[in-house]
């Protein structure tokens, strides 16, 4: 039998984990407080080459174009180099430029998902510890206390409907199983998106299998991509006129509308983001990010703020309001791994995979 002889093993370990090191013993996890003002940081971005390359997660590539383009024209003379993937994908992507940081590593910038990545690259030395302005003027759950890490936005899924296909639109779970919805549901499938596995385990857990045994009888489309969801809704050519997995804002345009449910929870979380300690350009990145947490960037998200300072979206209550909905549980539930594979086999076995191509390139 070949066997690979201990010096051997020892160095390819080596080269597969040059970045990944504990950090905790290192002491040295104080942040970086920002003092200047956002045009002085624009002022030493530009300096620096007036470029900052983003990753950010989503599930269709023109879902930050408003990101990009508000930041332009806030700061005319900095490129926002930004690209959009899923943040299962894009996370792996990650970590194979902090094995090789000095060679490869030309994100700036990363918004995603996957919430329970960031502690682990915290502890390997991977995130840049900063406190961007008004840092403390986010929730204390939103924030890492030295700067690894800021949520950027909370974002909410909430009952959606066409009303120009439906009369009534959906103001709890249950309402989803009455026969007006027969054949005219669209949802995310579960075994696709950790955003939608734990919608779906919320919602058997306060409502049980029946309740998705009802839901099956119902007929619903299936597809890949939260925002598919909402396309389809909006598209002329589909009859699909209700989903509870997407993401169209707190005020949607019409034909949509929106509700919350008072029964049952539904799911936020908010989308976190880092800058990376090696970053090609840090100055970029940290002029992003004061950004994206400014007031005047916070107050037109359309969701809910990360900042305590800047009131929900006219005609809702603020997040800390809603009993049907706790934006810190997301964290929790993906921390979880077996858990979450557990569960994503489980309904697997009631689907079968996801069918298509990823919804970032299917064209919908």
């Amino acid at each position: 039998m070949f066997r690979i002889q201990p010096f051997v093993a020892s160095a390819l370990l080596l080269s597969t984990c040059v970045a990944a090191y504990d950090n905790l013993l290192g002491f040295n996890g104080a942040p970086e407080v920002e003092a200047r003002t956002l045009d002085e940081i624009y002022e030493a971005a530009v300096a620096e080459g007036g470029v900052v390359t983003c990753w950010h997660g989503g599930d269709e590539a023109m879902q930050q174009d408003g990101l990009k383009t508000a930041f332009e024209a806030r700061f005319p003379k900095m490129t926002l180099n930004l690209t959009v993937d899923l943040s299962k994908y894009q996370d792996g992507d990650i970590d194979r430029q902090l094995v090789r940081a000095t060679d490869d590593l030309y994100v700036d910038s990363i918004i995603l998902q996957t919430l329970h990545d960031y502690p682990r690259w915290d502890q390997e030395g991977g995130l840049l510890h900063y406190q961007p302005l008004d840092f403390y003027k986010l929730y204390p759950e939103f924030r890492d206390i030295r700067g690894a890490w800021h949520a950027t936005a909370v974002y909410p899924w909430t009952f959606t409907w066409n009303t120009d296909r439906v009369a009534d639109g959906p103001m709890e779970f249950t309402d989803f199983l009455k026969p007006e919805f027969k054949d005219k549901l669209v949802l995310t499938y579960p075994t696709d998106d950790d955003a939608s596995l734990y919608a779906f385990d919320l919602i058997l857990q306060e409502f049980g299998i029946e309740w998705f045994d009802a839901l099956l009888a119902q007929n619903p489309l299936w597809v890949r991509g939260t925002q598919t969801a909402a396309t389809l809704l909006f598209s002329p050519n589909s009859t699909a006129a209700a989903t509870f997995t997407s993401i169209v804002g707190l005020s949607p345009p019409a034909p949509l509308n929106i509700s919350i449910p008072t029964k049952g929870h539904f799911n936020t979380w908010p989308q976190r983001a880092a800058i990376l300690k090696d970053t090609p350009h840090p100055e970029g990145a940290k002029l992003l990010h004061n950004f994206i947490l400014s007031k005047e960037y916070q107050r037109n998200t359309g969701v809910w703020s990360v900042r305590r300072d800047v009131p929900a979206p006219t005609g809702f209550p603020e997040l800390i309001d809603i009993p049907s909905t706790d934006p810190t549980e997301f964290q929790r539930f993906l921390a979880d791994r077996p858990r979450v594979e557990r569960l994503r086999f489980f309904f697997e076995s009631k689907l079968g995979t996801p069918q298509g191509p990823s919804s970032v390139n299917d064209s919908i």
